[in-house]
Parts: C-alpha cells; structure tokens; sequence
C-alpha cells in the first residue's frame, strides 16, 4: 500500500512540472510581444518625411536604429533617430548596415514618436542611388506616408 502511494506520487510529479514550466514559457513570451507595438511609442496622426545625412546606425536586436542629420530650410540642423526592425529582417531585405556609413544621403517616410521629439519609426528609407527599402518590423504600422497599400509586415 505504501509503495502503490508512492508510485502514484511519482507518476504525479511530471506533470505538476510540465504545467508549471508550460505557463511559464507563455508568460515569459508576453512582454516580448508587447514591445513590437507601433501605436505604444508611435503617432500615426504624425507622418515625417525627411531628407538627411547619416551619423550613425545601430544595427542591434530586437530593433536597429538609424541616426541622421536633418537640415531646415532656416539652417538649423536636429539629429533625428528612427527605429528600424531587426538587423535580420533588414538583410533579408537587401540592406546592409554598410549601406548606411556616415555621410551617407538618406530619405526617410514614417511617423513621429509619441513624445514629439525627434526620434520616429521608419516604414521606408531610400538611398541616393534610388533603392528603396521597407524598414519597419512592427504588425500594427499604418503604410509610409502616401502609399495606398499597407507595408507588409518584416519578419
């Protein structure tokens, strides 16, 4: 009787275990899928289109990040930051972080950030040489500025 008691007791313990480590896995996911959000940081209402030079970019996950010099048509020269989707999706995509070294012209559609600075998300970049790239990751982004069809989403 106390041997059928214990075995009963070990047959339990694995699956106790299982269930644990299950919910686990799927609470640990949540925030990932959380922070891709565009309509969290980003204002739809608020579409940019900018010309500029490169400074810097960051090609980083989950997010790359592109840097650039924007001059207004008074002078005055602001430094933009636009998030890009992830250095893989970019690649796969034909863009290279060596296609974006200092210096380099660029030309950028999205939407401004929530909090009015000079920081966006990027649907599109083009280069000087007339490529086009989509660069944003996120499900839920609205298309660049000006374009009929939705941008599909990177994967």
């Amino acid at each position: 009787m106390l041997s059928e008691s214990r075995n009963r007791r070990h047959t339990r313990r694995p699956y106790w275990l299982s269930s644990i480590l299950t919910v686990t896995l799927f609470a640990s996911a949540l925030p990932a899928v959380a922070h891709h959000a565009f309509a969290a940081e980003y204002d739809a209402d608020q579409p940019i289109d900018l010309t500029g030079v490169v400074t810097k970019a960051r090609w980083t996950n989950p997010h790359s990040w592109l840097y650039f010099d924007v001059t207004a048509p008074d002078g005055a020269v602001t430094n933009w930051g636009v998030e890009f989707g992830a250095p893989n999706a970019l690649e796969g995509k034909g863009l290279k972080k060596a296609d974006l070294q200092p210096g380099t012209h660029v030309h950028i559609r999205g939407y401004r950030s929530k909090n009015g600075g000079a920081f966006g998300y990027s649907v599109t970049l083009t280069l000087d040489d007339g490529r086009t790239f989509q660069t944003g990751g996120a499900q839920d982004s609205p298309p660049a500025p000006g374009d009929a069809k939705p941008a599909a989403p990177a994967s």
